[in-house]
């Protein structure tokens, strides 16, 4: 009797699959993936599923006392000091509006011949390597009653007299962050932008030139339609980086000066939320599980904006 082909077939065998090219590229993909997946669940998913477990306990340095269900969360919204660092957050996007308008200006500049082009893109791409705790300890000395910015100032004719305290004074210190955060980040997106606008064709400017458009007409028809995909990426990272800013925060100010309120409650006028809940978590040793609800609340937040963002900016994609 004739043998059919399901009978012929050969049982799996590992080692001969192994040997074969499917086999191997698997095995190449799963060698190499493996040892990042572990360590991001180790020090991120595992982290963050603790700290969203310990914010329904109290506990202190030691322990964990007890359960106590949504008090922490509870306790978070009758604290006026979650409320004050969110709208400073929302300040510093303010501030980002800027960082992107300067970035894609400039980015717009570079895209023509510019003598020193290159090295002037290299200077204004420099500071976003620096770290933010150096940028931060750099612009403290920068911002300095009568030193490097008081000094340029006077050179220019302000009176020293006339001059803020950049840092302490609370109508001006907030604007010095931001301008901080700009010099900083503003470069990056600079670069971004720039790798979109060379990707375009050439023929659309040639088109629309031939049509007679102008210069801001060009901008607006097919440059920004045609970046888009990069706007998308540069608002993501810098609403990102608005909220998640700690760093240069900590080193600038710490969220200092301190401001007394309507019945004496002292505010720190300089306090962003990453900071906020940072300052929280060493308050005191019962004040740790306000800080893992705070932490949560802040991740819920910041993904939130973040997806309505993408959303809102690929369905202009999409419409472009």
């Amino acid at each position: 009797m004739a043998t059919t082909a399901t009978e012929r077939k050969k049982p799996f065998s590992f080692l001969r699959w192994a040997r074969s090219r499917k086999g191997q590229q698997t095995l190449i993909i799963v060698a190499f993936s493996i040892i990042p997946l572990l360590l991001l669940f180790t020090f991120t998913y595992f982290p963050f599923i603790k700290m969203a477990q310990f914010s329904f306990y109290d506990r202190n340095y030691i322990k964990i006392k007890g359960f106590v269900g949504l008090k922490n969360y509870i306790e978070v919204f009758k604290r006026d000091d979650i409320f004050k660092s969110l709208w400073l957050s929302l300040y510093y996007m303010g501030g980002a509006v800027v960082q992107l308008t300067l970035a894609l200006y400039l980015a717009t500049v570079f895209c023509f011949k510019v003598k020193g082009g290159d090295f002037f893109k290299g200077c204004m791409f420099f500071p976003y390597l620096i770290n933010g705790i150096a940028i931060g300890f750099i612009f403290k000395f920068f911002y300095t009653r009568g030193f490097v910015l008081d000094t340029v100032l006077q050179w220019i004719g302000f009176d020293q007299d006339s001059l803020p305290y950049w840092l302490k004074d609370t109508s001006i210190n907030n604007i010095s962050l931001v301008a901080t955060s700009v010099w900083k980040y503003f470069g990056q997106n600079m670069v971004l932008f720039i790798g979109a606008m060379m990707s375009i064709d050439t023929s659309l400017y040639e088109a629309a030139d031939l049509d007679g458009a102008n210069k801001w007409q060009t901008l607006w028809s097919i440059t920004i339609p045609n970046v888009m995909s990069s706007v998308t990426i540069c608002v993501f990272l810098t609403l990102t980086n608005s909220f998640k800013l700690f760093d240069q925060n900590m080193a600038l100010t710490g969220g200092m000066p301190v401001a007394f309120e309507e019945g004496g409650v002292m505010v720190n006028t300089t306090e962003m939320l990453a900071l906020n809940i940072y300052q929280t978590f060493y308050a005191s040793a019962n004040s740790r599980g306000v800080a893992q609800a705070k932490a949560v609340l802040f991740f819920i937040l910041v993904a939130t904006l973040a997806l309505l963002q993408l959303r809102m900016t690929r369905e202009k994609e999409v419409q472009q």
